[in-house]
C-alpha cells in the first residue's frame, strides 16, 4: 500500500508557540499549528513572526503541518552582523 501524496501550502508565522511550534493561518482562514522541519532544526534555521513559509501537510490531519522552507519578511535587511568581542 503506496503512502498518500502530502499537500503543499503556503501561509505565514503568525505566533511562536513553546517546544518548537508555529501558529499558521492559511488563506482559507484556518489556523494549524505548525512545527520545524528537521534540516531546520539542524542548521539552525530561526523562523520569526511575519515570515512566510511552505508547509507539508498529510491528508489524514489538516490541524498540523510542517514547516519545510521559510521566506524572510520584505522588510528584513539581511543576516543580522555578528559580535566580534566576545570571549570563549
Amino acid at each position: 500500500m503506496a503512502k498518500e501524496e502530502l499537500l503543499t501550502i503556503e501561509g505565514f508565522i503568525e505566533e511562536i508557540l513553546p517546544d518548537g511550534r508555529f501558529a499558521v493561518p492559511l488563506d482559507n482562514e484556518h489556523k494549524i499549528i505548525a512545527y520545524t522541519a528537521g534540516k531546520m532544526r539542524k542548521f539552525r534555521i530561526r523562523s520569526v513572526v511575519g515570515d512566510g513559509a511552505h508547509l507539508e501537510m498529510t491528508p489524514y490531519d489538516l490541524t498540523m503541518g510542517r514547516i519545510v522552507y521559510r521566506e524572510r519578511d520584505a522588510g528584513h535587511d539581511g543576516p543580522a552582523k555578528r559580535r566580534t568581542n566576545f570571549r570563549k
